[in-house]
């Protein structure tokens, strides 16, 4: 994959601002892409688009196909006829700088009830034949996510394994029995889908006709209460029960002494195999027609993963286990041609990890936060950096760079202002600076970091259930004086 010098700025559309609680794809979102014109930029980093479950993680979601139903804009419902301006007054006061997910869950769902029986009532011929052609274009996915939200809420919420044993284990009389039950919830699902997807596209032309490209995000497990796991239990490790043997995480690291139990479901690798890995060629290959490129979460993972069996408290105990290597790539090239793929390779990285991303020439990622926490010989110092790879001030995961550098030891601080030759009074646009300046081939920060805002806008700490993926940006902070130092920073380092 052949990759142009260029640089832009990871925030989730979550973060945007706006006047009901939640980023969306409504003109703030807009206004987004109009920023990185004004400031240089050439790349928009989102985190995954998929409808989120409890916890709120994009990283958690109901389907690895559909979208967040919570990013869509409720002026634009206006403009279409299916909501009234007056729909949109109410007493609600929502915090504009952090999303109270349970508040606006309920808000936004009323709402969109609202406009889904407005468009059965109201719509013309034209629109209903346009959300025809919709559902029959994303058939493979949509009837059974449609069906699978539909009986969550007939089950007043609870996971797909704890609904009733036919239903659960996908029985043909259960199927016919609740599609039939369950037909108008089921339209409702799909044009919530409809909606997101109609407005998506209309942002991703506007942000590509402005020489914008966006960077998409692919977990690399899904969630076990998952339209993917219900519809497709054989190519997971699950038992006669359908509950899983063993689970996802990681082994202790930087971020967590006892690791990270994600407790995601695990890959049949040999089912998939005989598959030819079709789940995930069509994962691959709708991603990559909702983003320009594609960002691969735990892409180690794909040479071995941490398999621990299910549960553990904790993921210190568990086992490495081999996953299928080049024959996955080997397949979805054969299928998809070369896609633009970005390999998260962070964490404990192995030779093998390493031949498997380069073998594809897929970049890799280092994080300039990294690079100051051990010695001088670490790999993510940015004098050491390949040419092929995407550098990060930090990611979603990280804390911001004034959080870290308020935190660093006494000794670490003394490194950083040696290494840079400054005083470090603004450290997070020092490290901005040596992030451009940097050989890798392309650049990504946090918009906090280009706020340098503190560790109260970091977005997710791992191992940590609560509190996470709530940060919002306000009106206003994406200053004219923000847009000329971001500008003039791509100028001087051709970017």
């Amino acid at each position: 994959m052949k990759l142009k010098r260029s640089s832009g700025v990871l925030l989730h559309p979550t973060s945007l601002p706006g006047k009901f609680g939640i980023g969306s794809l409504g003109k703030d979102a807009f206004d987004f892409v109009d920023f990185l014109v004004c400031s240089k930029q050439k790349l928009w980093q989102v985190l995954p688009m998929g409808p989120t479950s409890y916890g709120d993680s994009p990283y958690q979601s109901f389907s690895s196909f559909a979208g967040n139903p919570l990013l869509i804009d409720l002026d634009e419902l206006v403009k279409q006829n299916l909501l009234s301006k007056s729909d949109l007054e109410t007493k609600e006061v929502f915090d504009d700088g952090k999303v109270d997910y349970g508040r606006i869950i309920t808000f936004k769902t009323a709402l969109y009830k609202k406009a889904y029986n407005n468009f059965k009532k109201l719509s013309s011929e034209i629109e209903k034949a346009k959300f025809e052609i919709f559902c029959e274009k994303h058939k493979k996915w949509l009837e059974e996510y449609s069906l699978f939200m539909a009986l969550k809420n007939h089950f007043c919420g609870k996971p797909w394994y704890e609904w009733e044993y036919d239903i659960k284990i996908r029985t043909f009389p259960a199927l016919k029995e609740y599609r039939e039950k369950l037909s108008d919830e089921i339209n409702y699902h799909r044009f919530i889908q409809f909606e997101f997807f109609r407005q998506w596209y209309k942002l991703k032309s506007y942000a590509n006709i402005n020489n914008i490209k966006i960077i998409g995000d692919i977990p690399i497990f899904v969630a076990l209460d998952s339209c993917d796991v219900w519809a497709s239990p054989e190519i997971f490790h699950l038992d006669e029960d359908r509950r899983p043997t063993k689970v996802a995480g990681v082994p202790p690291d930087y971020f967590s002494a006892t690791g990270q139990l994600w407790g995601n479901p695990l890959y049949n690798w040999d089912v998939l195999k005989a598959q030819n890995y079709k789940w995930w060629i069509e994962r691959l290959n709708a991603t990559n027609e909702l983003v320009d490129m594609i960002r691969i979460d735990h892409f180690r993972g794909f040479a071995a993963y941490w398999a621990i069996p299910y549960g553990n408290k904790d993921a210190i105990h568990g086992t490495w286990e081999k996953g299928p290597g080049e024959d996955l790539f080997i397949a979805i090239r054969k299928e998809l041609g070369t896609l633009p793929i970005i390999a998260e390779d962070l964490g404990f990285v192995t030779p093998d990890v390493e031949k498997l991303r380069d073998d594809f020439d897929f970049p890799g990622m280092k994080i300039i936060q990294f690079g100051f926490d051990s010695s001088e010989g670490s790999p993510y110092i940015p004098h050491l950096f390949p040419v092929n790879c995407v550098a990060y001030t930090g990611t979603h995961d990280n804390d911001t760079i004034v959080g870290w550098y308020e935190k660093a030891s006494k000794q670490d601080k003394e490194y950083v202002k040696e290494y840079l030759n400054s005083d470090c009074k603004d450290v997070a646009w020092d490290l901005l600076r040596l992030t451009w300046a940097s050989t890798a081939v392309m650049v990504i920060v946090p918009l906090q970091d280009v706020l340098s805002l503190g560790s109260e806008a970091r977005m997710n700490v791992p191992g940590i259930a609560c509190g996470n993926w709530q940060w919002r940006y306000k009106k206003g902070q994406l200053s004219a004086d923000i847009k000329q130092k971001l500008r003039k920073l791509t100028g001087i380092y051709k970017r």
